[in-house]
């Protein structure tokens, strides 16, 4: 069976994305049976944010490679996997997979800038052409019927996997305090860092400093400045980011809207306990091994606060978080994705 994976989302981001497309690829090269499965992409990276550099090599990407070369590149294959929003035409007789991550570019429109809106909206009315529908969690399979008109029968849940195999664990920075807070994410208003900044300038009591790993720090520019104590580490690799969640107190995850919630998954395995809003999929992913809070500074800030005066209570959410954890993996992922493509195959 040979299969064609959409890698582009490797060149044009370094988030929840582009990390899915790394596990699959890990957990694809598991199920054998056959499965022959080669990468399509512009291999041209598209990581910096400087304009016009951007917008002309996203044109190029969406308006020129995809749209004229990638279809020539499928001679033989039998299901072209779109790992993200589709970008490449849909051609016969391939089959074609979409994997839809969620519908923030409907639910939350201002958490994007007007190309990417029409971008994005364009992309998403291909989804519900696809053969099939990979949905990331229930939650998004519940936005995509409702939201999209898709019948169940064309959808699959199939989860993330969280750590990707083969990572060591390196030590924070040596300029970090011992005791901190972590924030892992991209600081786009969605992930909502300003409610922790909120909570940070009104604490009374001294809390944790907060280590942020994320790139675009500048993107919370317009809020004000961060609060003293703060600490913006930009992107991190994986090795230093598996070292910041053993160390970490906890993660601080208040993002208001998630299709899954990775950072959730990869905090809970590496025993960092987790504190997040009961909102979108996170209650899916996180089940009863996370705190949670709602989204504002008075109930956020008492469960950060009881964060760090209960240790009990921390290590009950790290015993839960590991086994809630250890619930996911790539190498299941991929079992599960073969799956879907077996299936297309063989109707």
């Amino acid at each position: 069976m040979k299969i064609a994976l959409d890698t582009n989302p490797l060149y044009t981001g370094r988030g929840g994305v582009a990390r899915y497309v790394q596990g699959l690829l890990q957990g694809l090269a598991g199920p054998g049976g056959g499965l022959e499965v080669s990468r399509l992409a512009w291999e041209v990276e598209n990581l910096g944010y400087a304009q016009p550099a951007r917008a002309l090599r996203t044109l190029a990407r969406e308006w020129g490679w995809a749209k004229w070369v990638a279809p020539r590149r499928l001679g033989g294959v039998q299901v072209l996997h779109h790992t993200a929003l589709p970008v490449i035409p849909f051609v016969k007789p391939v089959r074609h997979v979409v994997t839809l991550h969620d519908l923030a570019v409907v639910r939350h429109p201002e958490r994007f800038r007007p190309w990417q809106r029409q971008s994005g909206l364009r992309r998403l009315r291909r989804v519900v052409r696809a053969d099939r529908v990979i949905c990331v969690s229930r939650f998004t399979a519940d936005e995509a019927m409702r939201g999209l008109g898709l019948p169940a029968a064309r959808l699959e849940v199939i989860h993330h996997g969280g750590l990707l195999a083969g990572v060591p664990s390196v030590e924070p920075l040596a300029d970090l305090p011992e005791d901190y807070f972590l924030f892992v994410g991209s600081l786009e208003p969605g992930k909502n860092l300003a409610l922790l900044r909120d909570i940070y300038r009104a604490a009374t009591e001294p809390l944790p400093p907060l280590v942020v790993a994320g790139a675009r720090w500048e993107g919370v520019a317009h809020e004000g400045a961060p609060p003293s104590g703060w600490y913006f580490l930009g992107a991190v690799d994986d090795a230093r980011l598996h070292g910041l969640y053993r160390r970490a107190r906890a993660l601080l995850f208040p993002s208001r809207y998630e299709g899954f919630g990775l950072p959730l998954v990869e905090a809970m395995q590496l025993g960092c306990p987790v504190l997040c809003g009961p909102v979108a999929s996170l209650p899916e992913v996180g089940g009863d091994a996370v705190a949670y809070a709602e989204l504002n500074p008075d109930a956020y800030g008492r469960a950060m606060r009881r964060l760090v005066t209960d240790t009990a209570w921390r290590e009950q959410l790290t015993v839960a978080g590991r086994e809630r954890g250890g619930q996911f993996s790539w190498e299941r992922c991929g079992r599960e994705t073969a799956m879907v493509y077996a299936a297309l195959v063989t109707t």
